[in-house]
């Protein structure tokens, strides 16, 4: 069936928006450059910090990239493909996000000036992952192995980490209680040195400051002791860990039960008291004298434990239970006939304490223990929060380093030697590629860039002091943010994970790549919102 001349053929429904070719590529590198420049000033430490309220007022004053993006309401669909680098690095790596970011969009812009040249996008992506091979392997180079029995080494990185944050006095504390941490949860699997961040807890509690931040050489449950006749605090502790409910089950169906003679009844209720009180003799019998129950403590059970003095936790949380196992030494039990004095896990102190408003179970001392806590501590809210977000960027460094023990210098130093050496390894490739490697070496030159301005420094004038440098052969040399000008990053002591970089770079190449591929954006119509319920309808007339 032919089609009357000028008669239009409709696909897409009505309401849908259709962006394609040169518009539709200028678009979206016109939003994921936007979402760069807002986390651009918080580089550095002497980055700027940004203070996000959400629909409800509530206010988070941050300078974390991460939390920035994650909080922002963004609706531009390139937009949000950038926040997703951002959300990969943090997962990933834990840090770098900021970086990661200022680094897509800087190959974005560079991205728009080669288009702009009339040259393909296919050809730019194909000169930029040149770029990106060629970059990982001039820093695997560079990269410097780190012992971490080298605590001097391993403080350096994580005060590095740790340099934007507004934590005055308790940089130090936080240093030292993240790398602790997580060396105390170091195993060794098929012969490589893993360490798992979910091993770390961390509670955070207002009241006290920064400072009085403790690591325990154990778990906080955060529960109370069930009965108020149980001791509070028990040493030499033999854990019991329970799954299975110390309470008579109900059954799932009605019975009906027929006592002709009166003196059977009271058997009949002695009985389930009977049951509980053979769990309670089990659990002393194995030795036990502190339990931790996933399920509920029946009345009569918490009476016959406080009567043996043994200390019980109820309804602890799954999660709580795996960790305690982990730095008990302790199994987790499904089935009372199955507990067994080599069950038990062992720890130094169990003890209930009071920490401001709550009442909480501490469980330390624990010998050799596969998962720890960390109690943290500040005067302010916003503080603590802040604080959380540092610690657990300072946690991911050092799990990022005992699985991966090489560095590589800060404040741009890597960088700008990467840029380096694309720039002299250009002349290897011809035509518009050329012009495509090129750029992913300009662009890398967009963090110590960066870094310069934050500082308040000329970037002009630092960045050609960095280049002359590194011409001459000053590979660790960066942008010296405290005193100007630049310096050896090595000797300052500026030195981040070598895992954590080579993320970045993978990560906003594939960002920058994916979106100029785009040319074509279709957006279907939005929906009208409906009608709240039990708001009346206007009637019609």
């Amino acid at each position: 069936m032919s089609l009357a001349p000028g008669q239009p053929v409709i696909i897409l429904k009505e309401g849908t928006t259709r962006t394609q070719g040169r518009s539709a590529q200028r678009n979206n590198i016109a939003a994921a450059k936007i979402v760069a420049e807002i986390v651009r000033t918080t580089l550095g430490p002497k980055g700027m910090d940004k203070l996000l309220v959400d629909n409800i007022g509530d206010v988070i004053v941050t300078n974390d990239g991460a939390t920035i993006l994650e909080k922002i309401d963004v609706e531009h669909p390139a937009a949000k493909m950038i926040i997703e680098v951002a959300k990969s690095q943090d997962h990933v790596v834990g840090d770098g996000t900021t970086s990661a970011v200022v680094l897509s969009g800087e190959l974005l812009r560079k991205a728009e000036e080669l288009i702009e040249q009339k040259i393909h996008a296919s050809t730019i992506i194909s000169g930029y992952k040149k770029g990106l091979e060629m970059a990982l392997n001039v820093l695997n180079e560079n990269a410097l192995k780190v012992d971490l029995n080298d605590r001097q080494t391993l403080r350096k990185v994580i005060t590095t980490a740790l340099g934007s944050k507004s934590l005055g006095f308790a940089l130090d504390r936080l240093v030292d209680v993240s790398i602790e941490s997580v060396l105390s949860v170091a195993k060794e699997v098929n012969g490589k040195l893993k360490a798992d961040k979910d091993d770390i807890q961390i509670v955070k509690k207002i009241g006290k400051s920064l400072n009085e931040t403790e690591l325990i050489r154990g778990v906080i449950v955060d529960k109370e002791v069930v009965h108020a006749a149980m001791p509070k605090r028990v040493e030499n502790a033999k854990i019991a860990l329970i799954d299975s409910p110390f309470e008579i089950e109900k059954t799932e169906f009605s019975a009906e039960i027929r006592i002709r003679d009166p003196l059977k009844i009271k058997e009949f209720l002695d009985e389930e008291t009977n049951i509980l009180k053979n769990m309670v003799d089990k659990v002393k019998a194995v030795g036990a004298n502190v339990v931790f129950c996933q399920k509920g403590i029946d009345d009569a059970a918490q009476f016959f434990l406080a009567k043996e003095g043994i200390l019980a936790v109820r309804r602890v949380k799954k999660s709580d239970m795996e960790k305690l196992a982990k730095a008990t030494g302790g199994r987790v039990v499904t089935n009372f006939e199955d507990l067994s004095a080599k069950d038990l896990g062992r720890a130094g102190l169990v003890e209930e304490r009071k920490i401001g408003e709550d009442r909480m179970v501490f469980v330390e001392k624990c010998e050799n223990p596969k998962s720890v806590a960390i109690l943290l501590r500040a005067g302010l809210e916003r503080q603590l929060d802040e604080a959380e977000r540092a610690l657990n960027d300072a946690i991911m460094n050092m799990v990022d380093l005992v699985d991966d023990p090489r560095v590589v210098p800060g404040g741009g130093a890597i960088e700008e030697e990467l840029a380096r050496n694309l720039r002299a390894n250009a002349g290897k490739f011809s035509g518009k590629e050329q012009l495509a490697f090129t750029a992913f070496a300009e662009a890398l030159e967009v963090i110590p860039r960066t870094l310069a301005e934050n500082a308040g420094l000329e970037p002009v004038e630092v960045m050609a002091q960095l280049r002359h440098a590194h011409e001459n052969g000053g590979k660790t040399i960066g942008v010296n943010i405290f005193g100007g000008g630049v310096a050896d990053m090595l000797k300052n002591g500026v030195i981040e994970p070598a895992k954590v970089k080579i993320h970045a770079l993978r990560s906003s190449f594939e960002a920058a790549s994916m979106i100029l591929r785009i040319d074509d954006v279709v957006a279907a119509s939005k929906k009208k919102e409906e009608k709240k319920k039990g708001e009346a309808e206007t009637p019609e007339f």
